[in-house]
C-alpha cells in the first residue's frame, strides 16, 4: 500500500505541482480539482452517486449563471445607480463567492457583470463560472455559525494558513495517507473531520438574508427579511430531528466509497443534488445550454429537474377534500392543505408560489365552476396582482366566486406602501400566508417570519395545516358533481418575471424572453384530491 500510495503522489506531483504555501488571502479551487477524484462514485448495488457530476447540474453550481439573478442584479443597479458598486458586491456574495472573497481580501467590492458573459471571458472568469463550488462550502468555519453576522453570506473563510495545509472539511476522518493524496492533487487542501459540515447553521450564512431598502440618493430606508428558511426551520417541529442537508442532500443508504482513488467504503455519504425546488431554473438551464454557457451535461441537468420534481411531489404537501355537499344551488367543501416541509411553503427568495386550483365538473363533464386555473402565458386567472402590478390577492378563509384565488405567498411593500418586486425598495409585507411547517406558532414568531395579513388572524391558519371553504354556485347543473383540486407552485411567478419588461437592458431582455418561451412549463402540481357528490 505505502508503494502504492508513494507512486500516486509522484503522478499528483508531477500533473499539479507542489502545495502552495504562505497564503496571504482566502484561497479556492475550481471544481475540476475535486471532480477527478470524486466522480465515478458507485454503491455496491450500482447506482452511481458521484459528488461531481451531481453537483455540476444543481443550482449550487449555476448559481452564477442563474439569469434570472442576473437580471435582477441589473434590475436593481437600474433602480440605484448611485448604489451599482455595492448591490454588485452584496449579490456577489453567494452567487458568485470565490471572486468575491478574493476581492474583499484586497480591500476591494464584488463584481458581477465583469465577468459576464462567461463565454466571452473564460480565461479570467473561471472562479466566478464556477458558482457555489466545492471549496467555498467545504473550508467554512464553525466561528459565529447561526449567528445573525453569518447571515448575508458572513461565512468565516481562513484568510491564513500560515505553513501548514489549508483545512477542508468533511464529516469523516481520513487517514494520514490520503489526507496527503488530496493535499498534493489540491495543492494545499488537507481533508478534516468537522460535523459543522452537517449543520444546517452552515446552509444559513447564504440561505438565510436580509436586504436593506434604499431611498433617494442610495439612502438607507429600512430592512427587509427577504429570505428567512433558517429562521422557519428554527420555528418548527423540524428543528429537532432534521437538518437542511437530511432533506436536500439525501443519504446514500448503503456503503459507498467518497473517492474514486484508493477510496474506502463508507457509510453515510449525502449526495450533493441540492434538491430544492425550483425545477424551472433547471430546465431553463437545459434548454440555454449555449447561451449560458453551462457545464452539466444535458442529461445531468434532466435528472436533477426529474429529481427535484420527484421530492415536490413526494414529500411538499398534502391535500384533502372534506365534507363536500350539493346544498341548494351550490356546492360546498372544505380544503385542508398540509406543509410537509421544515419551513414555510414556498419559502425563500420572494417570486415563489403555491395556490389552489379548484374545479366543479357536472354530470355531462362540463366545468360548472373553476378558481385558479394556470394561464399558459404562467399567469393565474383571477389574480388581481397577475392582471395589476398595484394589487394583489388577499388571503380568503372562503372562496364563493370564480375570480378569488387562495394564493400562498409574499407580497412585498415599499416605503409608500405600493406593492414592488423590487428587493432594494422594499421595507416590508404587504401579505405573508406562506403555508407554515408543522410546529410553527404564528403567535409566538419573532417579527422576521411573521404571518401578514388576514392569515395572521384566521383561526384554521396553523402550524402545519390550512383550511379553506369553498362555496360556489353550480346554478341548474345536473349532478352528480366531480371535484378536484390542486395544490400548484410556481418557482417564478408571472408579476415577477414581466416586472423586468420595462427595463432595456441586455439580461433583463433576455431572461424575459427566456421565461416567456417556457411559460406553459414554469408550474407543477403538489398534490391532488378529488371526491363525486
Amino acid at each position: 500500500m505505502e508503494k502504492k500510495l508513494a507512486g500516486l503522489l509522484a503522478l499528483l506531483l508531477a500533473l499539479f505541482g507542489p502545495p502552495e504555501r504562505g497564503y496571504a488571502e482566502p484561497v479556492f479551487r475550481t471544481s475540476d480539482r475535486c471532480l477527478a477524484c470524486h466522480n465515478g462514485l458507485t454503491t455496491l448495488s450500482g447506482r452511481d452517486v458521484s459528488i461531481g457530476t451531481e453537483w455540476r447540474s444543481s443550482i449550487m453550481a449555476n448559481s452564477s449563471r442563474d439569469p434570472y439573478w442576473q437580471a435582477g442584479v441589473r434590475r436593481e443597479t437600474i433602480d440605484h445607480p448611485t448604489e451599482a458598486r455595492d448591490i454588485e458586491d452584496e449579490c456577489s456574495v453567494c452567487h458568485m463567492p470565490v471572486p468575491r472573497q478574493q476581492a474583499k481580501a484586497h480591500g476591494q467590492p464584488g463584481e458581477v457583470f465583469a465577468y459576464l458573459p462567461f463565454v466571452e471571458h473564460l480565461s479570467d472568469s473561471a472562479a466566478a463560472a464556477d458558482g457555489v463550488t466545492c471549496s467555498v462550502c467545504h473550508q467554512i468555519q464553525k466561528q459565529n455559525l447561526s449567528t445573525r453576522a453569518s447571515f448575508n453570506g458572513g461565512f468565516t473563510v481562513e484568510s491564513r494558513a500560515e505553513q501548514k495545509a489549508r483545512a477542508e472539511y468533511g464529516p469523516f476522518v481520513i487517514d494520514a495517507g490520503r489526507q496527503h493524496i488530496m493535499e498534493t492533487s489540491t495543492a494545499g487542501f488537507q481533508p478534516t473531520a468537522a460535523q459543522h459540515i452537517r449543520d444546517s447553521a452552515l446552509c444559513a450564512t447564504c440561505h438565510q438574508l436580509y436586504t436593506t431598502a434604499r431611498g433617494k440618493g442610495g439612502k438607507a430606508i429600512g430592512s427587509l427579511p427577504e429570505q428567512m428558511p433558517y429562521l422557519e426551520w428554527l420555528h418548527s417541529d423540524y428543528a429537532d430531528g432534521m437538518s437542511c442537508q437530511q432533506c436536500h442532500m439525501p443519504e446514500v443508504k448503503e456503503a459507498v466509497s467518497i473517492s474514486s482513488v484508493l477510496g474506502v467504503l463508507r457509510e453515510g455519504l449525502h449526495q450533493h443534488l441540492f434538491v430544492g425546488a425550483n425545477f424551472a431554473m433547471a430546465s431553463l438551464l437545459n434548454r440555454y445550454r449555449t447561451e449560458l454557457d453551462v457545464a452539466a451535461l444535458p442529461l445531468e441537468l434532466t435528472s436533477t429537474t426529474d429529481q427535484t420534481l420527484s421530492l415536490l411531489h413526494a414529500s411538499a404537501a398534502s391535500l384533502e377534500l372534506k365534507s363536500v355537499e350539493v346544498v341548494s344551488s351550490r356546492l360546498e367543501a372544505e380544503v385542508v392543505v398540509g406543509n410537509l416541509t421544515g419551513h414555510k411553503l414556498p419559502t425563500a427568495y420572494p417570486s415563489r408560489r403555491a395556490w389552489l386550483h379548484f374545479v366543479v365538473r357536472d354530470r355531462a363533464d362540463k366545468t360548472v365552476f373553476e378558481s385558479g386555473r394556470l394561464n399558459s402565458d404562467g399567469s393565474i386567472q383571477g389574480n388581481d396582482n397577475d392582471a395589476d402590478p398595484s394589487r394583489f390577492e388577499p388571503h380568503y378563509r372562503e372562496i364563493t366566486r370564480g375570480e378569488q384565488v387562495q394564493i400562498y405567498e409574499s407580497i412585498l411593500r415599499d416605503s409608500e406602501g405600493r406593492v414592488t418586486t423590487g428587493l432594494l425598495a422594499a421595507v416590508g409585507f404587504l401579505k405573508d400566508n406562506r403555508l407554515l411547517p408543522s410546529g410553527f406558532d404564528k403567535a409566538t414568531a419573532e417579527k422576521d417570519i411573521a404571518v401578514v395579513g388576514d392569515a395572521a388572524q384566521d383561526p384554521d391558519f396553523l402550524g402545519g395545516l390550512d383550511h379553506v371553504r369553498y362555496a360556489v354556485p353550480i346554478n341548474a347543473a345536473d349532478g352528480p358533481f366531480h371535484v378536484k383540486v390542486e395544490l400548484w407552485y410556481q418557482p417564478i411567478g408571472f408579476r415577477w418575471a414581466h416586472n423586468l419588461d420595462r427595463y432595456d437592458a441586455a439580461e433583463t431582455r433576455r431572461f424575459v424572453g427566456f421565461y416567456t418561451s417556457m411559460s406553459e412549463s414554469t408550474g407543477t402540481v403538489l398534490a391532488d384530491a378529488q371526491a363525486t357528490r
